[in-house]
């Protein structure tokens, strides 16, 4: 039998990408330069030049079969944060890891657990696997409410995901409320901290917990910091290896190319990079705080700690539909709240390079005189 949700493959949930700057001059007519492309949280300051020259050293190379486990990439990423290769498997991106972890140690119609809301790939693959998603709401301004999560967790789903900085909220947990999720969650519960955005809190995340916890799996991206979305990489490491091995027998064979490996290996230690990503990331949030807080029918939620922001839209007579496509007019792409789990009054909005963010906000402040 096929362990698959049909319904779910044939009409269920779509991810919806950030429109392309393309897609908008084109219908539009703004220059492609001008356009503020604030939708995918891609890095402000473009691909990480160490990644760039790696890959430029390796066009010879296309020719040759990479190593079917990326095992000069592994080494790299243990090197960078103190792990063996044997602790690490790498993916396509991190949504394929995630769906790996979800094909590996969930069966049908095991429960999973993630936060309402998520990101939408964890509900989207645990429908299409036939496996059974389980929500522990969010509160005022997407409040975590620890308490809730803890509640849940420990009825022992298969499965726990905790996304620190949270997608689409921002919202981050310290190592103290994350140890109150771990210590109480069964020990054949997988718990999977997913640091995506990890960068941008500012701190060094919680990949030291993995050497507290056997049963902990921490995901991370090259996409975002590193600037490298467009070669797709992703890894999940532990210090229980039993939780990589069969993710490594479970992945495609050849999931990872030759200049995705050579350029994430060197992508990794490029931390000026992600550096000068990370202050300009952190000027621009307060900058875009103290400009938002000056409007009367737009709001920035607070909270935030991930290179993107909610924006809540105040007045009843606009939704975030109408706004989403009166950004595209003026050359802003940002996330409409429908398509990511958190209805129609947010958008979701990266924080970029302060002409970008002036764009969005003079954008903003049309809307605002518009009667």
């Amino acid at each position: 039998m096929v362990n698959v949700s049909f319904d779910a493959l044939r009409t269920g949930e779509i991810y919806v990408p950030g429109l392309s700057s393309e897609y908008v001059a084109k219908k539009y007519g703004v220059p492609i330069g001008d356009i503020a492309k604030l939708a995918s949280a891609e890095n402000p300051h473009g691909a990480s030049p160490k990644a760039k020259a790696a890959i430029e050293a390796a066009q010879g190379n296309l020719d040759i079969y990479p190593s079917w486990t990326a095992e000069h990439l592994r080494e790299a990423i243990g090197e960078r944060y103190g792990f063996k290769p044997e602790n690490i498997v790498c993916g396509s991106g991190e949504t394929e890891v995630i769906s790996m972890v979800i094909r590996a140690f969930a069966a049908p119609d095991q429960p999973i657990l993630m936060h309402d809301p998520c990101f939408p790939i964890y509900r989207i693959y645990t429908a299409c696997e036939g496996r059974n998603a389980v929500f522990a709401p969010t509160g005022e301004d997407f409040d975590p409410m620890i308490d809730n999560y803890i509640e849940l967790v420990k009825k022992g789903p298969r499965i726990a995901f905790v996304t620190n900085p949270n997608n689409p909220s921002g919202r981050f947990l310290n190592d103290e409320e994350l140890r109150k999720i771990f210590d109480a969650a069964p020990k054949d519960t997988l718990l999977v901290l997913d640091e995506a955005y990890i960068h941008y809190t500012e701190t060094d995340g919680s990949m030291h917990l993995l050497k507290e916890y056997d049963n902990l799996i921490v995901l991370r991206t090259f996409s975002k910091a590193f600037g490298l979305a467009g070669l797709r990489i992703g890894f999940a490491i532990s210090a229980n290896p039993d939780l990589i091995s069969p993710l490594l027998r479970i992945k495609p064979t050849w999931n990872m190319g030759q200049l995705q490996i050579i350029g994430g290996a060197a992508g990794v230690f490029d931390t000026e990079h992600v550096d000068r990503a990370v202050k300009t990331v952190s000027e621009m949030r307060k900058y875009v705080t103290g400009e938002m807080g000056k409007m009367n029918r737009f709001r920035m939620v607070p909270g935030s700690r991930a290179n993107f922001f909610l924006a809540e839209i105040l007045d009843p007579d606009l939704d975030s539909t109408i706004v989403f496509n009166e950004l595209l007019k003026r050359g802003v792409i940002v996330k409409d709240g429908t398509d990511i789990g958190v209805g129609n009054r947010y958008l979701r909005v990266d924080l970029n390079q302060k002409r970008h963010m002036d764009r969005y906000l003079n954008a903003l402040r049309e809307i605002e005189t518009q009667k």
